[in-house]
């Protein structure tokens, strides 16, 4: 089964539900930020249930961001998970810091979403919490632990598409489970979608006071080209990796997105940029470097030279493949990525074209900086002093082309309004610039690139 987006989603699980009598009545419909919000909307229409939103955030290990120790939600829940805590060596000290600037982030977005309506109340009321997918289930587990520690008699956790695992261990915190795909193999939440846009603050604002006021869902369609993704999985490094392609109907350039940083299945900023760069006609190979094992050890984060031999095998695999005919080859990288993707880079045999290093750790690559040759785009947030001193160090090693870009206003992690948006703007402006057949001719040894100047626009300097 595939969907045409959240929307469809919503409805073939509304109409599920409603036909087996999950849901009794004077429930409450929660959806997850920002993702779920849709699908939500149109569950809750379906059910003629008062439409809420959970807002739920990761505590993540300090030096792997995206893989969750714990989570926080509204009213000061907390939830934990210990083994993970013990797997990544962390005291109390650590989760304190995490703790309380992810607490911070709750109340940021729910001040931004709720306006000045406060939440429903699920004293004693079953509640349906409702997400796009679940990969992990780390978020929707945690969710469905805030929504019970917020009074909730009953949870049904729904969600249209959800891998094997996740949907056992969801089993474990939720009273009933409903998904209506379960995709062997799983390899990410968009696989089952034929659109999977990035939702804004400004569409989940407006599906809630829609919602309130009782108006019918209308559907947001993108106007995107047409793009078709497919999961795949692929040998490297003597290690399975899962991976999405996703190749618009004209394609413009093919761009790994390198991700060093997830908790598996896909860090959900790198999935924003692959669809704002499938979305401007570029094809996208989105994979973790990291197996799901690994991901809690910080030797397996930081081994760069291992991650950029998965890489070198990955883009193999890629440039093999008939869509990747004719098509210039660019690297996206986060967090450890970024110095995979720089690390791979210099390697003479890589057929790279660009190279963005999108925050993270571009300094890792180390004295392998000196021999990238295609021209690099480092970008960081004005705010996070650290990856701005990092990418400018990492700059100073290097001989070839490069410019370093700052998001005004931004964090580590972006996730500021319009901040990631901005990121992903300046990736495609790059990659326009490197990949187009347009833009650049190849000369000499592979993984060179010199660049011919389009007309009217200046030379970026270093």
């Amino acid at each position: 089964m595939e969907f045409r987006d959240r929307y469809e989603a919503g409805r073939r699980l509304g109409e599920q539900l409603v036909g087996e009598g999950h849901v009794p009545g004077g429930a409450v419909v929660l959806g997850l930020l920002r993702g779920g919000i849709p699908v939500a909307a149109v569950v809750a229409e379906l059910l003629g249930a008062p439409l809420d939103v959970v807002v739920v955030r990761k505590l993540g290990v300090p030096f792997q961001p995206e893989l969750a120790m714990g989570a926080v939600g509204e009213g000061g829940v907390v939830v934990l998970d210990r083994e993970v805590l013990r797997a990544a060596g962390l005291d109390d000290r650590d989760l304190l810091a995490v703790e309380e600037r992810e607490r911070a982030e709750v109340d940021r977005q729910s001040a931004r979403v709720r306006s000045t309506r406060p939440p429903i109340s699920l004293a004693g009321k079953t509640a349906v919490v409702v997400d796009d997918g679940a990969a992990t289930g780390s978020t929707a587990g945690a969710a469905c632990e805030v929504v019970r520690a917020r009074g909730a008699s009953r949870v049904v956790l729904a969600v249209p598409v959800g891998s094997p695992s996740a949907v056992r261990s969801l089993a474990e915190v939720a009273d009933e489970v409903v998904c209506l795909e379960l995709p062997q193999p799983f390899v990410a939440v968009g696989q089952c979608y034929d659109d999977f846009t990035q939702v804004t603050d400004t569409e989940v604002v407006e599906l809630l006071e829609a919602a309130r006021a009782q108006v019918p869902v209308v559907p947001t369609r993108s106007d995107g080209p047409s793009v078709r993704g497919e999961g795949v999985s692929l040998a490297a490094g003597g290690v399975r990796l899962e991976g999405h392609l996703t190749v618009p109907e004209r394609c413009s350039g093919l761009v790994v997105v390198a991700d060093g940083r997830s908790d598996g299945r896909f860090d959900w900023r790198s999935r924003t940029v692959a669809g704002l760069l499938n979305a401007a006609g570029f094809g996208t190979l989105l994979v973790d470097l990291l197996t799901p094992e690994e991901m809690a050890h910080r030797s397996a984060v930081f081994a760069v030279a291992s991650l950029a031999e998965r890489l070198e095998a990955v883009t193999a695999w890629l440039i093999g493949q008939p869509e990747a005919a004719g098509q210039r080859v660019g690297f996206f990288g986060t967090w450890t990525g970024a110095a995979a993707a720089l690390w791979a880079a210099a390697e003479p045999t890589t057929p790279v074209a660009a190279v963005v290093s999108g925050g993270g750790r571009p300094d890792l690559a180390g004295q392998r900086l000196g021999d990238v040759r295609a021209p690099t785009l480092f970008v960081a947030g004005g705010e996070d002093a650290v990856a701005l001193a990092l990418s400018r160090h990492a700059q100073r090693q290097m001989s070839g082309r490069n410019h370093l870009a700052v998001v005004a206003g931004a964090t580590q992690l972006f996730e500021e309004p319009g901040a990631l948006e901005e990121l992903a703007e300046l990736a495609r402006a790059w990659f326009v610039d490197y990949l187009e057949p347009a833009a650049a001719s190849w000369t000499g040894r592979p993984g060179q690139i010199e660049r011919t100047p389009k007309a009217g626009r200046p030379e970026r300097a270093r």
